[in-house]
This record gives C-alpha cells, structure tokens and sequence, in this order.
C-alpha cells in the first residue's frame, strides 16, 4: 500500500454528478443524440439468442422516415383499418388528458398526469398484444385502458373519487384499477408493478397457461432495487414478461442520466442479465407495435423476457404539480427530433392515401365531444371538490375476503357511535 506521501502525488479524486444539457433560459437542440434512419436497425429472429442481439440494445428500431413512410425489417405492414383505430385511440387519449387537465385546474379533482407526446408507447403496445395478456401499468399508461375499451365515464369516476367509482375513493386520482380488462392497479410506489409482472408471468407459466404479462416504467424508476430484482427472476425462470421502460428525458425535476443514462442506453440493461433488449423510437407507432409484437412472441414461445426502451420526450410537466420550466428548457419540446407520435401517424395513414387533414379535424373535434359528453356524465356522479362520496362503512369493506373480527367489532362500534351522535 502507498504511503501518504507517495499519494501525494496522485490526482485528487473527483465526483461526477450527471448535468442536463440545457436549464431554462437556453435555447435547445439535440444534434448530439444519434437517431439511425428508419429501417436500419436489423429484426432478429424472436427465438435468437439474448447474446446474439445486443446491438438492438444500442441502436433504435425506427419504421417511419421523415416523409411517413414505412421502411425496413420491423415494418409490421398494418393495414389502414388497423392504423387508423390506432390514431383514434391516440388522439382520444390526448383529447381525454385536454379534458381531465382542464378538471383539475378548475378544482374538480386533486391532481391529474397527462402523457403528452407518450400516446403510440401505450395504444400501440397494447394493439400488439392479446386483450387476456396481463398489463401492470406505471401512472402514464391511460391509453391501454382506452385501447381495451374502458368507459371514459368509469376513468372519470375514478379520477372523481365520487358515487361511480369503483374503487370507492381509495385510490389517489389516475391511479385506475380495472380488472375486467386485465390491467393491474396502478401503485405510486414506483417500479413494484415490475417483479409483480414478473411473478405473475412466472404462475402464469407454472399453470401451462397462455397468457403473457407486460409492465410499464419510467427511466427514473430503473434506479429502483425493484426494477433489478424483477430482471433478476425474469431472466433466472424464463419468465413469459414483456418489461417496458419509458425514457421520456425526465423523472419528475431529474433528468435521465441520474438514472444513468450517460453511462449507457436503459436497453442495454439487459445484457448484464442475459435477456433480450430492445430499443425503440417510441414517437413512431409502427415500431413500438412491431417491437411489443416481436417481444410478445418471443415470451408466448418460450424463449424469455424482453427488455424494451421506448425512447421518447414527456412533453407536459410531470403532474398538475409540477413546474417544468423552472428545470429545463422551453425550447426541448419544439426541439426533439423524434416528432410528435400522432402527427407521424396521420402523415403515414395520408402517404398511404388513407387519410386527409379533413378526416382528421373532423375526428379531433367528434372525440372532444366524446370526451366533454362523458365528463358530463361522470360529474352528475360528484366531482371530489364535494368532499366524502362514500358511506364511512366502506373503510371496511373489500379488504379481507373474510372480514376479520376485529374489524367487524370496529364497524358495529363506529355504527353505534353514529347513531347516537344522530349521523
């Protein structure tokens, strides 16, 4: 060992801490970021060896050019029937997040998380797999219940908290549970909805069922010790699990490289634990459909987990309580390169001759309507500026399957107390 003297001698250790490339007040542009044409990056087999697709872990699976085109091995070749419900969903999604937003701000509900500029990771995934596939979603992922057909009115209770919601106001707003469309409660725990995932996939296995699980995560939350445990037995037990992490730039005020992203891609990830990684233009419908599909076969056939970056930009604040422009630049939404995923849709479905500008303002204001029409609805119900909605007995309910005595003697003790108070 050296003596201190001879340290003397040795550069001072310095520590790095991660900074974002532009803070407010500077102008913005992402000319260091390499984006591979569309088309370039190669499709492998689903059965292929993890080690075998490592460079899909640092590249970027893109269909879409610049001009709307589709190019390349990942192209899914959909037919325009499939794309344009696909467009619809999206641009529900959007019109929904408009609405909700407004309700919040208006006092109607605590708090709302639109997913602006994140629609085609949700609505396009979820067109890849199977309506009875498992979904253990993160708090930005309302468009797979909207892809699956849920009640725009049920959403809106469940963000109320009022007499409709199914949940009975135990739930914070947005964090949706529904089980008739197979998609899991959404936890702010973050990252638990991994190993969930991963469990579920695995009894899911054990049963000799059919069925896959899939689960979504922000880039912040890889940092979580769950997101590790999860990559740990989904690639020990093979597990049947599609694993979605969503790089939007930004976990709440943090940018992606305390997450570590200066490091390396969040995809590559799955190297150190012998699955496959993806990595995917998550602006670009097509190649997040094609990648979830590809992903999705390759766990119904026994061939193990996936890893899937879905690069993209959170182009609103983190949540009705956040402030983006007190951490970052004004100018990174007009910025980002990769586009918006809705208007690079409409352009495909319109190179296709699918589709017309007309078509498309005419179904934007018919599916604001949709929206305003069920906002109505759901506020007949209560909104949750009104306060309690529920009968103070259902505190006890639906916690047990058998409610245990204890409770029981708390619930005829709370019950007698109201009586005689005259409540």
């Amino acid at each position: 060992m050296d003596s201190p003297a001879a340290r003397r001698n040795q550069p001072a250790l310095k520590l790095h801490v991660p900074e974002p490339k532009f803070r407010p007040g500077d102008p913005a542009e992402f000319s260091h970021l390499i984006i591979p044409a569309a088309g370039e990056t190669p499709r492998p087999d689903t059965a292929a060896e993890a080690s075998a697709i490592r460079a899909q872990a640092y590249g970027l699976v893109r269909v879409l050019d610049s001009e709307g085109k589709a190019l390349g091995p990942w192209d899914p070749k959909l037919d325009p029937d499939t794309l344009i419900r696909m467009l619809r969903q999206m641009a529900l999604t959007r019109a929904f997040d408009e609405r909700m937003y407004r309700a919040q701000r208006q006092g109607k509900t605590s708090f709302y998380m639109k997913c602006t500029g994140e629609e085609a990771i949700s609505i396009a995934s979820t067109a890849a797999l199977d309506a009875e596939d498992m979904v253990f979603p993160s708090y930005r992922q309302q468009g797979i219940l909207i892809s699956r057909g849920q009640s725009l009115v049920d959403m809106m209770c469940q963000i109320y908290s009022n007499r409709g919601d199914r949940l009975k106001g135990r739930q914070m707003p947005i964090m949706y549970s529904a089980r008739d469309k197979n998609f899991f409660s959404i936890s702010g725990n973050l990252a638990t909805q991994m190993p969930q995932a991963v469990g579920w996939a695995m009894a899911s296995a054990s049963r000799g069922d059919t069925r896959i699980a899939t689960a979504w995560c922000g880039e912040g939350s890889t940092s979580e010790g769950d997101f590790h445990s999860a990559m740990t037995f989904a690639s020990v037990y093979r597990a049947p699990v599609v694993l979605n992490v969503v790089n939007n730039q930004w976990a709440i005020s943090s940018f992606s490289g305390f997450a570590g992203e200066e490091a390396t891609t969040f995809a590559a990830r799955a190297i150190g634990y012998g699955i496959a990684g993806l990595r995917v233009d998550g602006n670009d419908a097509l190649a997040v459909y094609a990648a979830t599909r590809w992903a999705a076969e390759r766990a119904r056939t026994n061939n193990g987990p996936t890893l899937i970056e879905h690069y993209s930009y959170r182009a609103e604040g983190h949540s009705t309580s956040d402030d983006p422009s007190k951490y970052r630049s004004a100018e990174e939404r007009s910025a980002w390169p990769l586009g918006d995923p809705i208007v690079r849709l409409k352009d495909h479905l319109i190179a296709l001759g699918a589709w017309d500008e007309e078509r498309q303002s005419a179904m934007d204001k018919e599916l604001a309507e949709e929206v305003r029409a069920a906002g109505k609805e759901a506020e007949k119900l209560g909104i949750l500026g009104d306060g309690l909605h529920q009968p103070f007995d259902t505190m006890f309910e639906e916690v047990f399957e058998d409610m245990p005595w204890h409770l029981r003697e708390q619930m005829a003790q709370m019950k007698a107390e109201r009586e005689a108070a005259g409540i």
